[in-house]
């Protein structure tokens, strides 16, 4: 079992920069690529970034590509995502996702390839 925890949501205004985290506990953190997703109020959840289990490879949406940022600090357990340039559409629950998928090697851009998830923290963009 994984817990998830995402930290570091808020009210930010356009333009500005939000880096959220996300603390693992549980089974071995360094053996799960991680992902990330957004869901704003009536659409469906999205897709944002992923870390393969190293931090040796990344992928993002590309609605956001060149403003959002995957990262990862195995040593802390910890995943981030640093989000620039944020606009108004970028407002929305962001969650944070473990996958075992492919060993932790293979990218993941479905919320089906997603083994554990965190609740949720608030990103709102104002304009």
């Amino acid at each position: 079992q994984v817990k998830l925890v995402e930290s570091g949501g808020g009210l930010v205004q356009a333009g500005g920069s939000l880096r959220l985290s996300c603390a693992a506990s549980g089974r071995a953190f360094s053996s799960f690529s991680m992902g990330w997703f957004r869901q704003a109020p009536g659409k469906e959840r999205e897709f944002v970034g992923w870390i393969s289990r190293n931090g040796g490879k990344l992928y993002s949406a590309d609605s956001v590509n060149g403003r959002f940022t995957c990262s990862r600090d195995n040593a802390k357990n910890t995943v981030y995502l640093q989000m620039n340039s944020l606009k108004p559409e970028d407002t929305a629950v962001y969650f944070c996702a473990a996958s075992a998928s492919g060993s932790g090697v293979v990218l993941a851009t479905t919320a089906a390839q997603y083994n554990y998830w965190g609740q949720g923290t608030q990103v709102t963009v104002s304009s």
